[in-house]
């Protein structure tokens, strides 16, 4: 009975040394996958509904316009909409010897989401915190991004699973952004959000308002409804970057139904203009510090 429950305890600690073994080689792998991304930049909101996949995509659309090469993570195992957003929806990860290729999207994007990996619209993921992880590290450790200036890595709301292991899977992440709405509940959760950047010692790169005002395409009268100035006060109060403004644009909704980058369909919108003003701020932060 002892030699039985002796064997049983050598079993378990070989089956944990190779888990770590196998983890250990996983995380080398990511490191060199990535060896050649000049810039990892994770996007993040402390709650849901603020547009941050739409903010996502078209930052990376005007960061490709400003002559960068662009890669996309979509990280968000439940929700993934950047495919949809982008017009890739329906195409599927390739593979080949040494590894497997994101999806080819407008202007020469690389795009990598878990929604390439569901074989049908109504395909649920019901996973647990751990099994998540492991997904994403063995995903990560076999994607071949090749050359980049930027990869922006689309989070899901909250401080949960995926942020966390972001966080610790992608080593040399530049920074942060962080997506909010003017409204005071959303101030409350992006308090949450940089608190938890901070605390992985990770930096905001800065705050981005979305949705901050409607302006009448008929009279040009401008409607705050979400309010006003919420991004830039939470900004200057725990003393980040405030990045800019996004009005609120219903055309912007209908490109990423019909997936075409806005900011290439309306160029001369305010939207448009601000997104541009946002690149040019993160282009001067994140290259001028490197």
């Amino acid at each position: 009975m002892e030699h039985e429950k002796g064997s049983s305890l050598d079993s378990g600690r070989k089956e944990k040394i190779m888990e770590i073994k196998t983890i250990t080689e996983e995380k080398e792998k990511i490191k060199t996958k990535l060896a050649k991304v000049k810039h990892k930049i994770a996007v993040l909101s402390g709650k849901g509904g603020v547009g941050k996949s739409v903010v996502t995509a078209n930052l990376a659309t005007a960061l490709a316009s400003h002559a960068r090469f662009i890669g996309i993570l979509d990280a968000d195992f439940h929700g993934p909409s950047i495919p949809k957003i982008l017009g890739v929806r329906g195409n599927m990860l390739s593979s080949g010897p040494t590894g497997i290729f994101p999806v080819i999207g407008p202007l020469n994007m690389k795009i990598v989401s878990f929604d390439f990996l569901l074989p049908q619209d109504e395909t649920p993921l019901i996973w647990r915190g751990p099994l998540k992880m492991n997904a994403l590290r063995q995903l990560l450790s076999q994607i071949v991004w090749g050359s980049l200036d930027y990869l922006l890595i689309d989070l899901p709301p909250g401080t949960g699973d995926e942020p966390l292991s972001i966080a610790q899977l992608i080593h040399g992440l530049d920074g942060v952004i962080i997506v909010t709405i003017p409204s005071e509940v959303s101030q409350v959760v992006v308090k949450r959000s940089i608190g938890f950047t901070k605390r992985l010692n990770l930096s905001v790169i800065g705050v981005i308002e979305n949705m901050a005002g409607f302006i009448c395409p008929k009279c040009g009268s401008k409607y705050d409804i979400f309010g006003s100035g919420g991004g830039r006060k939470i900004a200057e109060e725990l003393k980040v970057p405030f990045l800019g403004s996004i009005p609120l644009d219903p055309r912007i909704s209908q490109c990423s139904d019909s997936g075409v980058p806005f900011i290439v369909e309306d160029p001369d919108s305010e939207a448009t203009k601000s997104f541009n003003e946002i690149v040019d701020k993160i282009i001067e932060k994140v290259e001028g510090e490197s």
